[in-house]
């Protein structure tokens, strides 16, 4: 069984909210989606990935009459295939809408996903919103963002924190849906035991609040809407500039 609530907040200075977020328990398809561009095109781009995401995932769970357009990953299972395909093809409508619309241009929108199947979680995203589980004891992050501060930790793993938290580009994403015409979706799949809880949210709760105070918000995570709240809460104190999305699901033991 599964139980899942989100919150949202456009934050202490943005007069939008571009982030959206999907709930389907009897699917166990949940989504966080994080919008850019001007004339508001950040909630446009964000709507439409989730839209496309949810109706992919739907189609291939009721359906078998349905053609894979990006083909098959051997390494994943049918699941993992389903949110990779899902998340590409969010990638092309976000694409296709920003070329066809003047005030769309240079929209995108990152996204994570979680599909989950029993006690099998599969797990896709792009950009840098995230997913965490917490297992009661342990926060762990099971995503990796696509940002700038990401590539040079790759051409040098000894360089300090300290530098790249102050790097003038730490917070620019090379990798978004929308912003060319295929995008990399990463997907990882994990086994779930029972009494998890999933974290996925947008960059506004992970940029103001470190993960230390997210584990200790998490232990409150019985209740699902406070716990919920709290983090929404934390990230407004610690700045909370930006748009701020908070979706919890609890794995049932």
């Amino acid at each position: 069984m599964l139980r899942a609530h989100g919150e949202s907040d456009p934050g202490l200075t943005r007069k939008t909210n571009e982030d959206a977020f999907l709930v389907d328990e009897e699917l166990g398809l949940f989504v966080v989606a994080d919008g850019m561009g001007g004339h508001a095109s950040g909630e446009v781009a964000s709507r439409l990935a989730i839209e496309a995401i949810d109706s992919f995932v739907r189609r291939s769970h009721s359906d078998q009459e349905f053609s894979w357009p990006y083909g098959i990953d051997s390494n994943l299972t049918y699941d993992g295939n389903r949110l990779r395909t899902a998340i590409s093809l969010a990638n092309r409508r976000v694409f296709r809408a920003a070329e066809s619309h003047d005030d769309y241009t240079g929209m995108g929108t990152t996204a994570v996903a979680a599909l989950i199947t029993g006690r099998r979680l599969a797990v896709g995203s792009v950009g840098d919103s995230r997913l965490y589980l917490w297992t009661g004891s342990e926060l762990r992050l099971l995503t990796e963002d696509d940002t700038w501060v990401r590539v040079l930790r790759a051409h040098n793993p000894a360089i300090d924190p300290e530098v790249l938290a102050r790097h003038p580009m730490r917070h620019v994403l090379t990798n978004v849906l929308g912003a060319r015409e295929e995008s990399t979706v990463h997907v990882t799949e994990h086994d779930l035991r029972g009494g998890e809880v999933l974290l996925l949210c947008s960059d506004g709760l992970h940029g103001p609040v470190p993960d230390i105070a997210i584990a200790a918000c998490l232990r409150d995570a019985d209740d699902l809407p406070r716990a919920a709240r709290g983090l929404v809460q934390a990230a407004l104190a610690g700045g909370g500039r930006d748009n701020v999305t908070v979706l919890l699901v609890a794995v049932g033991a």
